[in-house]
């Protein structure tokens, strides 16, 4: 498949470019029926009225969620904080820090972010994920884990996952700001090639 380079989008008026819409169709029953018909009620009632925040407070309660967990970065523990109080006036809610368990980078031989550093623990998604799971998440939210680490954590997360905010330390934890910024773009752009914008 190669969408992003479709001028046409026609799937958006009703086209099957795959020939496996029925198989699909036969996908979506129980909590993933639910799941679809409360983010798409969601959509249409409160398009650019929302903010994530909001529409993951609605979503969450739609879904009849009660415990929620946060899987959250040590560099976001600020913003982890707000958010639990904020969440914890609908929800049940368990946070788990990136360094839990504290386990040091030489027990895997991992490269130090702080060279002269005689302790440095690791990220720990995996950790995370086992530390939610045995608290009976209903959903699970990514707080600025580190690329890599976000998708470990979605891999042993027994719960679903969902992300609040991506970890981008240049562009204020926004990603598309590479995107829109001609310069760091460029920058991007291999050699010799040319990209549509």
């Amino acid at each position: 498949m190669k969408c992003a380079s479709c001028k046409e989008k026609t799937c958006y008026k009703g086209k099957d470019c795959t020939k496996i819409a029925e198989d699909v169709k036969k996908e979506y029953k129980d909590d993933a029926l639910k799941s679809l018909r409360v983010a798409t009620r969601i959509e249409s009632r409160y398009y650019m009225k929302k903010n994530r925040m909001e529409e993951l407070i609605l979503y969450a309660k739609e879904m009849n969620y009660k415990r929620l967990g946060v899987a959250f970065c040590i560099g976001m523990e600020k913003e982890a904080g707000i958010i639990c109080d904020l969440l914890s006036q609908y929800f049940d809610v368990s946070s788990v820090c990136c360094k839990v368990c504290g386990i040091d980078k030489s027990y895997f031989e991992l490269e130090r972010l702080h060279k002269d550093a005689e302790e440095e623990a690791m990220c720990n998604p995996i950790g995370q994920a086992m530390i939610l799971n045995t608290e009976k998440t209903d959903l699970n939210l990514i707080l600025g884990l580190c690329i890599g680490h976000d998708t470990l954590f979605t891999k042993y997360s027994e719960a679903p996952v969902t992300t609040l905010a991506v970890k981008d330390r240049v562009f204020a934890h926004n990603p598309l700001g590479a995107i829109y910024s001609a310069y760091h773009l460029n920058k991007l752009v291999a050699q010799n090639k040319k990209i549509n914008y």
